[in-house]
């Protein structure tokens, strides 16, 4: 095995990163329980309408017309290039009202917008009971996907180290809702697709740096599990680097050039990049220490 480029006491720094970490965590969970989310149509019921414009309109014209009607919890995001003069119009309602306000949705495009001959493309409407049953399902897929990777965390590895990747998993999670709590970024199926995506890749993340500490610990035993870890996350670090930097600008490329119908996904991603990367280092690893001189305390 090559010796690695890198020498960074990484374990020296896990008591300012567990700080750190806390820090965020309980942040995040703060905001939640006070602010709570801003959830989307998909998860508090209501209808979403795609509309399409002849000429060229200004999304912030088309807010002020909704707002004026009274759909002052509706929210608009262009789709495509702006050349399309394509619209997503999100609007909350309650189950009694739901094809009342897509009726009148409808009626004041056609008339305040009726110079651009606008084109009702789609109509989805949302129940609130079904609304409430997604995003139950939905952070249920979350809690899931936890449980089987620290089943299989626990048989590839040790038992001392599942406990270590499903902290590692909660705190990315935790920080990413936390961020979008903070920024009042409405959350919907399609972030708890890029939560499941980011679960995927911090676990994967985090299981090339456990590989290469039981490698260690397998070999060595006289050298003590910190050493171990130290040198374990130093060989592991360009590949992590790299790894991460690939993704990020990628994840970045369509965050930026996406459109407006993919940018809180591609948002979470990369959110989920960094903090993932910084997990799996300062978050991860200490776990395993922890959880070590517990055992090794409970069995002496």
């Amino acid at each position: 095995m090559n010796a690695s480029k890198f020498n960074i006491n990484f374990v020296g720094k896990f008591p300012i990163a567990v700080v750190f970490s806390v820090l965020l965590v309980g942040g995040s969970l703060l905001m939640f329980l006070t602010k709570g989310l801003n959830y989307g149509v998909d998860f508090r019921g209501g209808a979403e309408i795609q509309v399409s414009f002849s000429n060229q309109l200004d999304l912030g014209k088309l807010r002020d017309s909704l707002g004026s009607n009274g759909f002052n919890s509706s929210s608009v995001q262009r789709i495509g290039s702006d050349d399309k003069n394509d619209f997503l119009i999100k609007v909350s309602s309650d189950e009694k009202q739901l094809n009342s306000v897509t009726d009148k949705i409808t009626s004041m495009l056609m008339s305040d917008f009726a110079d651009l001959n606008p084109e009702i493309l789609k109509t989805d409407i949302v129940g609130p009971k079904a609304g409430e049953e997604l995003r139950i399902s939905g952070f249920q897929a979350m809690a899931w996907a936890l449980l089987m990777i620290m089943i299989y965390i626990a048989l590839r590895f040790d038992y001392k180290y599942s406990p270590g990747a499903i902290v590692a998993l909660l705190h990315d999670v935790i920080i990413i809702i936390g961020v979008f709590v903070l920024m009042q970024k409405e959350f919907s199926l399609q972030i708890v697709g890029a939560l499941l995506a980011v679960i995927g890749y911090s676990v994967n993340d985090t299981v090339v740096v456990y590989d290469r500490v039981r490698e260690h610990e397998e070999r060595d035993h006289s050298k003590t599990l910190n050493t171990q870890i130290n040198t374990a996350l130093n060989e592991t670090l360009s590949r992590t680097l790299l790894t991460s930097l690939t993704t990020f600008i990628v994840a970045g490329v369509m965050f930026v050039l996406g459109g407006g119908i993919i940018h809180d996904f591609f948002f979470a991603i990369c959110l989920g990049v960094l903090v993932g990367t910084y997990s799996s280092i300062f978050v991860a690893a200490p776990t395993i220490m922890f959880f070590d001189k517990f055992t090794k305390r409970a069995n002496a």
